[in-house]
């Protein structure tokens, strides 16, 4: 059997990238700005819906920094934010000078529970730091409890960062992610289920707004003949070339969707008959998850004495990346001092939940020698 490594999720290729980036050399736009880039975000546009407005920029990281500066976050500010997630979500409210207010998950979505945010945020009132801001994320592509945070976000007139950087493709009510939030931002880092090799973007809701986080995003200049700046700027914008990528990949986005949630049927129908394993799913129909990775939780009593870790170390004996579910932003000792409030959800997903290899590009082999180490391991 064939020991080459299975990662978790790689780039998948259409064919199509290699004509954007060639037109991009041939008439020499190979700097942040250019034809690709105006077409990519055309292309995100179009396909959002919703009167989006997107800006093509470096990473989903700096599409969420800007988010926050368009929203007015400064220094001392308090802004809401899921805690099991990856770093990238809170980081840039620490770039601020701000303070991280970390929320637990809730079982069915794993993302942002409802109690909890509006626990927090009567609470932060009452302390008298009203939050700025709610960082919501669609967690492993699986969207989170829109109509409810969206309830409570408006009842006490506090915006929303929807992080869709793991959720491009899919949707809640049969609207795409990306569009639920006053600001949205998305990834194409090299691992999610569209790449520009490393890229992201805002999504706005009016073209002042995305103008204005594109000004930011190159470097703030003002419309002078020279050199001025009357506000600090970034070094923010998408590059022509990875732009062209980007083009290329949104030809076959659809294509993507359906073959990772190909994947996630794959482990449902594997799991079928073991206890002690629960492949995440979508709740109810209302959730429609691109499956960007496929999970599942491990209950060591009901499975025999397997935990996540053992799984997780004889899929590595047999060169097949997995990976632990996202440790909670609460528990990372960056955060240590941070305020969170909830219950013991997102931990005990932490130390249960295993991410399996979910690319769209994996074959018929990849899930043959997937599916002999994880019955052997059973």
């Amino acid at each position: 059997m064939s020991t080459t490594k299975i990662w978790l999720s790689s780039p998948h290729m259409g064919g199509n990238e290699l004509k954007y980036v060639h037109e991009a050399f041939a008439t020499n736009w190979v700097a942040p700005l250019g034809p690709n880039v105006t077409g990519f975000e055309t292309d995100l546009e179009s396909y959002l819906g919703q009167n989006s407005f997107v800006g093509a920029l470096s990473s989903g990281t700096a599409a969420l920094h800007l988010a926050l500066i368009l929203l007015d976050v400064k220094r001392d500010d308090e802004v809401i934010c899921q805690s099991m997630t990856f770093s990238a979500s809170a980081n840039p409210i620490v770039y601020q000078g701000a303070k991280p207010i970390f929320i637990d998950s809730e079982s069915e979505t794993w993302n942002m529970c409802p109690i909890a945010l509006e626990e927090a945020i009567q609470d932060r009132i009452s302390k008298g730091k009203k939050p700025k801001a709610i960082i919501a994320v669609h967690l492993y592509g699986m969207p989170f409890k829109v109509d409810e945070i969206r309830k409570i976000a408006n009842t006490y007139q506090i915006p929303i960062v929807e992080d869709s950087a793991e959720s491009l493709g899919s949707t809640y009510k049969g609207q795409k992610c990306g569009t639920f939030g006053d600001i949205s931002i998305l990834s194409f880092n090299g691992n999610k289920i569209i790449t520009t090799s490393g890229g992201g973007a805002i999504v706005c809701k009016s073209v002042e707004q995305k103008n204005k986080a594109v000004f930011l995003s190159t470097q703030a200049r003002d419309n002078a003949p020279h050199y001025q700046h009357s506000e600090i700027g970034y070094n923010y914008r998408m590059s022509n070339i990875c732009a062209g990528i980007g083009r290329g990949q949104m030809e076959i986005l659809t294509n993507h969707v359906n073959l990772r949630r190909d994947m996630h049927d794959f482990y449902v129908n594997l799991f079928a008959n073991q206890d002690g394993i629960t492949v995440f799913s979508e709740p109810n129909t209302d959730y429609y998850s691109n499956h960007w990775l496929s999970c599942i939780v491990v209950n060591p009593d009901k499975a025999n004495g397997l935990t996540r870790e053992k799984l997780r170390l004889q899929l590595e004996s047999e060169n097949i990346e997995s990976r632990p579910l996202w440790k909670p932003m609460h528990l990372q000792p960056v955060f240590a001092d941070c305020p969170y409030y909830g219950g013991t959800v997102a931990e005990r997903l932490f130390q249960n939940g295993l991410c399996l290899p979910s690319g769209s590009n994996l074959s018929d082999d990849d899930r043959n020698r997937i599916e002999s180490v994880i019955k052997t391991a059973l």
